[in-house]
């Protein structure tokens, strides 16, 4: 019976041979989508926390779960390769757009009786022109940028020091993802759009602060995580990812 050569594993029945593909680009591409989704509809609520010698700062909720995002690409791209994290990213993007396509015709379905108040779930789940804007021109920057810089340093390094790459380019990826974040949605849209309310240069510093400072924490606590991750699946999966990264 022929088979398929593929760096997945294999199932066997009675009548075909299947190829199973492997579990450590399903798990991390579907880690990647839920915590970008997830970022997005949790947005809209502000985060307060305390830093010694900063003072109280604030960031919008999505700053937690997006966060996440830059994790599971490090991992992607560590395991499997460029190619392959960057059109994680990419499909990631698209996502965004099926995400506010499915809460707008959600928002504008007429609502049964017994309902919540669509006046309530709309204010929850609706997005603002500007913050979407925002959202999309700072993630396919930044998601891009990560996944370049990741292997840029990788290629320095000779393929070592994965903390170095990681930290490295997550931190800076996070301040492009933050500066364009701000800058756009709550300055460039509705200054130049008229969408949105334009907020000060003083609350757009804090707000910018407060989200780079929790990024940075986040990416540097994570360094043991992508090792573990990166670790087990490549035991788990022997030399498959380790060829499709230098692959690329």
């Amino acid at each position: 019976m022929p088979t398929r050569t593929t760096g997945c594993e294999t199932v066997s029945d009675a009548t075909e041979t299947r190829v199973s593909p492997r579990i450590g680009p399903i798990v991390l591409v579907a880690l990647f989508v839920t915590a970008l989704v997830t970022s997005q509809v949790t947005a809209s609520k502000l985060l307060e926390y305390s830093v010694p010698l900063l003072g109280t700062l604030a960031m919008p909720g999505g700053t937690i779960a997006y966060a996440f995002t830059f994790f599971a690409s490090d991992c992607m791209s560590e395991l499997y390769g460029e190619r392959f994290a960057r059109r994680a990213v990419n499909v990631g993007f698209l996502m965004n757009f099926v995400l506010v396509g499915i809460v707008w015709v959600t928002i504008r379905w007429p609502a049964a009786q017994g309902s919540i108040d669509p006046a309530l779930f709309e204010t929850v789940l609706g997005f603002s022109v500007n913050i979407v804007l925002g959202s999309l021109s700072a993630y396919i920057v930044s998601q891009n940028f990560d996944v370049f810089a990741f292997h840029r340093i990788r290629e320095f390094t000779d393929g070592r020091k994965l903390w170095a790459r990681n930290v490295a380019s997550t931190g800076a990826s996070q301040l492009l993802d933050t500066v364009i974040f701000t800058a756009v949605a709550f300055a460039l849209a509705p200054t130049l759009l008229g969408i949105g309310e334009a907020l000060p240069l003083s609350v757009l510093v804090v707000l910018m602060v407060g989200q780079y400072v929790a990024k940075l924490a986040i990416a540097a606590f994570d360094t043991p995580l992508v090792y573990g991750v990166v670790s087990y699946l490549r035991s788990r999966e022997g030399s498959a990812g380790e060829t499709a990264t230098s692959a690329d």
